[in-house]
């Protein structure tokens, strides 16, 4: 039987770069995975990421190339009635965020890992979780065909909202709460210039758009879409027609079309379970909590969730005191509904609610507010650019 301390389940960014701080603080830790290292690799995932996030992925020692390649926006603009209204970040928070890439921050990461000779095992398979409350747990799985045991202190449930570790715990110790939304995003990947040099969201009669960038000459677009659709109906031209349309005019007119990438359709969801511990189990990041992607929380939310776990954890093994790790739900949970709640609210504000003429007003005369009000505009870009990274219970 193998033996750890900390098994992280799971080798997207979150379990990546939880398994990176604990190699820095000394801390033995063990990835499993069950997808191929080539298909974690290759996930598309959006990458706006709060200056905390940033500040962790530094501390971390694989900040070189985002710091380099990342692209700093200050700002981003709320399209509506044919006009833009520009949220300014600097000057309303003295911050702003990085554009870039969940599927480079897995990359680095997954670098760094590597180049540390990390035990990282990708297709896992029968992954079971064995003696949560006692002194020891036991992860049993199979690998390369063959039955193994790693025994270990802590598990860190980084696989994900379809993931095996919350599926592990008792059905009467964990409480769900859940938001299902009536649509879903259609996203398109081009390797074409961005529309504008910041973030554009739009809120349309036809459906909410997003313009969104990777870098400087790879763009993101999104459209809201029903559930019922397919990806195989939206041929490209198609796509670019309907994003134009759902766009003010004088952004519209600087798309630059060209061929698909990938195109994908997402469901949207806000989703969170309490508590987060199960005696040596810790769930992380969308094992946990998910949210719409309006307001660029998810991978943000993991990195805070992470932050929250290796700090108890080094503290644990310094001090041999367990009263962080006692607090790790509740530190986490705090912020957690706090993105909830704006994730939430920003997509009420920028989507369409089948035809319901009441909320349209509601969302015309918000976005009339935060046109008028600098205070609206400042609590907007508060929650945009993170609130504090670590907040009490």
């Amino acid at each position: 039987m193998a033996r750890t301390q900390v098994a992280i389940i799971g080798a997207g960014p979150s379990g990546l770069l939880l398994s990176q701080l604990l190699h820095r603080c000394g801390i033995d830790n063990v990835i499993l995975e069950r997808q191929t290292r080539e298909h974690v690799l290759g996930r598309i995932r959006a990458g706006v990421l709060e200056q905390g996030t940033v500040d962790l992925l530094v501390k971390a020692g694989v900040g070189a190339r985002m710091q380099r390649d990342g692209l700093v926006h200050d700002g981003f603009s709320l399209g509506f009635a044919d006009r833009n209204l520009r949220i300014d970040l600097r000057a309303l928070t003295g911050c702003g965020v990085t554009v870039y890439g969940q599927t480079e921050i897995t990359k680095d990461l997954s670098d760094a890992r590597a180049a540390a000779g990390a035990r990282m095992l990708y297709e896992v398979e029968n992954v079971q979780i064995e003696n949560l409350g006692g002194t020891h747990s036991t992860v049993r799985y199979t690998h390369e065909g063959r039955s193994a045991e790693l025994l270990c202190d802590f598990i860190a449930g980084c696989d994900g909202y379809h993931g095996i570790c919350r599926k592990s715990v008792d059905a009467t110790a964990i409480r769900t709460f859940e938001r299902i939304y009536p649509f879903g995003w259609l996203g398109l990947l081009a390797d074409v210039p961005p529309a504008a040099h910041e973030l554009v969201y739009s809120n349309h009669a036809r459906g909410f758009a997003l313009c969104s960038m990777r870098s400087a000459s790879r763009s993101r677009y999104y459209l809201q879409c029903g559930l019922d659709e397919q990806v195989a109906d939206w041929s490209d031209d198609r796509f670019w027609d309907e994003l134009r349309r759902r766009l003010p005019d004088e952004v519209a007119a600087t798309i630059v079309t060209g061929p698909s990438i990938e195109k994908s359709i997402a469901p949207l969801r806000s989703f969170v379970v309490e508590p987060m511990r199960f005696g040596n189990l810790f769930l992380v990041g969308d094992a946990a909590h998910i949210v719409p992607p309006t307001g660029a929380k998810g991978l943000n939310l993991a990195a805070a969730d992470v932050r929250v776990l290796y700090q108890a954890l080094d503290d644990h093994y310094r001090t041999g005191r367990s009263e962080s790790l006692d607090r790790y739900s509740g530190r986490c949970l705090a912020r957690i509904w706090k993105a909830e709640r704006f994730s939430w609210w920003f997509t009420s504000l920028m989507h369409k609610f089948g035809d319901d003429a009441f909320g349209g007003r509601l969302q015309s005369a918000e976005l009339n507010y935060l046109e008028e009000s600098v205070s609206a505009r400042t609590a907007m870009a508060e929650n945009y650019v993170g609130l504090p990274f670590d907040l009490p219970p």
